[in-house]
Order: structure tokens, then sequence, then C-alpha cells
């Protein structure tokens, strides 16, 4: 697959089926994502593979949290406390466009909870991967971070599967480094879906608006 068409091609895919991936294709996907560059070579990705029972007892723990209402604990600010525009507008766009096509109302509140509820089992896909860095690490790591996970969904592409990053499994860190037993030296940035699209599912219809090119660049001659 050439990257320009892994480029276009890529989405979030929000339902997976029940196929399993095998451990030398995620071995292969990692490796070919680790060739994603980092300042001075620092390469300071960690990542946890968490399938089968591992998995299970994981999401199981995550979601518990989640529906006893335990505030999240996202160990770095993601969003910002207030939405202006024109990023406020985009925001909404992406929620509207996923719910009218699962066609949730805006007042249909269990529905939307329910939806949000599988973020923390990664949309049942067969396999949860989850990013770790070390503390002492600063920004430019997580630049460097966000070329290799782009490297992992682009590479994805081509191997046959599919993915969704996300941040909502780094929303309990505490429950994840109990659970895989990871030191609270190493901040969990985020996790991401991995695993075979089920076409048939009404969620992985619908796309996200992308700019015009004039919007956001300026030239300089």
């Amino acid at each position: 697959m050439k990257v320009s068409s892994a480029l276009t091609a890529r989405k979030s895919v929000r339902a997976f089926t029940s196929q399993t991936v095998d451990k030398p294709l995620v071995q292969e996907l990692l490796r070919l994502a680790g060739h994603a560059p980092s300042g001075v070579n620092t390469q300071p990705w960690e990542v946890a593979v968490v399938t089968g029972e591992s998995k299970i007892r994981l999401q199981q723990a995550i979601e518990g949290e989640a529906r006893k209402g335990t505030p999240n604990s996202l160990e770095y600010k993601y969003y910002p406390d207030e939405w202006v525009e024109p990023f406020k507008s985009r925001r909404k766009a992406c929620g509207l466009a996923m719910f009218s096509t699962l066609n949730i109302t805006r007042e249909d509140k269990e529905r939307q909870r329910e939806q949000w509820m599988a973020n923390y089992r990664a949309f049942d896909a067969p396999v949860m991967l989850l990013f770790f860095v070390e503390d002492i690490l600063e920004t430019g790591s997580y630049l460097d971070y966000g070329m290799f996970i782009q490297s992992i969904m682009l590479a994805a592409l081509e191997l046959g599967l599919t993915t969704c990053p996300q941040a909502a499994l780094a929303e309990y860190p505490n429950v994840v480094r109990e659970q895989l037993n990871y030191s609270t030296s190493k901040t969990l940035i985020c996790g991401m879906a991995l695993g075979y699209e089920d076409k048939d599912a009404l969620v992985n219809s619908y796309r996200t608006d992308r700019l015009p090119v004039e919007e956001y660049t300026r030239f300089f001659e």
C-alpha cells in the first residue's frame, strides 16, 4: 500500500471482528513503527500489548471504575479547559457525526453513555495497545510518540489491520499500572484498539471532515 493511500484510508475503527491477531503480526507492526524518528534517537516508546484474559481483566477493571463514576485521572492535559472556536465547532461536529450515524439522539443519554463505555473495552478489539513514557522525559518525547503512533496506524493498514487511537484508555492510569505491574515513574499517554474491522458495523461507516490545505497553511515565497 502506498503511503498516500494509507494516509487517506486510515480511520478510527470502533467495531472489530472476533478474529485474533497473531503475535508475530503485532511484533512486525511494532518493528516497522519503531523506525519512527525521535529527538537524539531517544526512542521513548514503551508498549504494553494486552490480549486474551489479561485484556478482559484490565478492561473490566477500567470500565468498572468508569461506571462507578470515579473521576478520571489522565496524567496530562489533552484538551483545553474551555473550548473556543473553531475547535469548539469541530469537536461538536465530530460527536454529532457518530451519534447521527448510530441514530443516537441528544436526549438518549443512556445510549450515549454505553457508546462511551465501549472506549474502555478498546471497542472489543482483540488487541489493546497501551503507550508509556518515562516521567523524566519532556514535551519533545510526546511529539516523538505522535510520530510513532501514526506509524503504527499506517503500517497496520498495510498488514490488513485497523486501529483506533484512544486517550480514554489512559483515564485510569493507576488501574492500568496495578493490573499490568507498571512503575509509577512512567506516564500512561494513551492506548489503541487493534484488530480487523467489522465492515458491517454501522459505526464504522462515518468519516470526519478534513480541512482544505488553504485553511491551515501560509506560503512565504
